[in-house]
């Protein structure tokens, strides 16, 4: 059965003391708002509305958890960037995505979601500049490729592979269209290569390397 398929909601949090106790590895889903990150979600699940999509950038607000079928967790965190949303909110937003990602033990990597049309925004490289030292995987999907010309897309693929590349083996990138449901296999594929040294549930994440980091992206 594909990874992300029926995936199931476990649990919203609004506050870092709210996280739950570690209960298998966690692989973290992050972007701009209005980066298809939802949708993205949603297409690996099969799943129509299993992460909440609006046409209004900035309405998720909470982590939320997903139980996946092999006891692993898809961890979907609050858009970031979006300038509407007031200054007190953007500051929860950002203390808690930084207390997630800094802190969370069963966090095995993160999937950061980019608009394959504005790839690299300042805060998409605040993001990878923060996230990258910890030493964990990022995986980079180029979201709504399917309105990019083949060459266009082809183009940007290159160009984002390129720009990362000093980032090492450790940061992947590809094209992904939710619409098209194009470029799933590719992401279980990478996902499916952390979870097998990291283990699902029970495996031996205290190795890691948890990596220092010093400050998160504006939320």
């Amino acid at each position: 059965m594909p990874l992300f398929r029926n995936a199931t909601f476990e649990i919203s949090i609004a506050k870092p003391s709210g996280l739950p106790p570690p209960s298998g590895a966690e692989i973290a889903f992050a972007g701009r708002s209005n980066a298809g990150k939802s949708s993205a979600i949603n297409t690996l699940a099969g799943h129509v509305r299993l992460a909440y999509v609006s046409k209004t950038p900035g309405r998720t607000q909470l982590i939320n958890f997903f139980r996946l079928n092999n006891g692993a967790l898809l961890v979907d965190l609050p858009g970031y960037g979006y300038a509407a949303v007031p200054e007190k909110i953007r500051r929860q937003w950002s203390g808690l995505i930084e207390t997630y990602l800094r802190t969370r033990e069963s966090l095995i990597g993160l999937v950061l979601i980019m608009d394959s049309r504005h790839p690299l925004t300042p805060l998409d490289r605040n993001m990878i500049d923060w996230f990258a030292p910890s030493g964990r995987p990022m995986h980079v999907l180029l979201t709504k490729s399917d309105k990019l010309s083949r060459g266009a897309a082809a183009a940007t693929l290159q160009e984002v592979r390129r720009a990362l590349e000093p980032l090492g083996p450790q940061v992947t990138v590809q094209l992904f269209s939710s619409l098209k449901k194009s470029g799933v296999e590719e992401v279980e594929r990478v996902i499916g290569g952390w979870l097998v040294p990291a283990g699902t549930v029970g495996g031996d994440l205290a190795d890691r390397p948890a990596g220092a980091v010093d400050a998160p992206p504006g939320a």
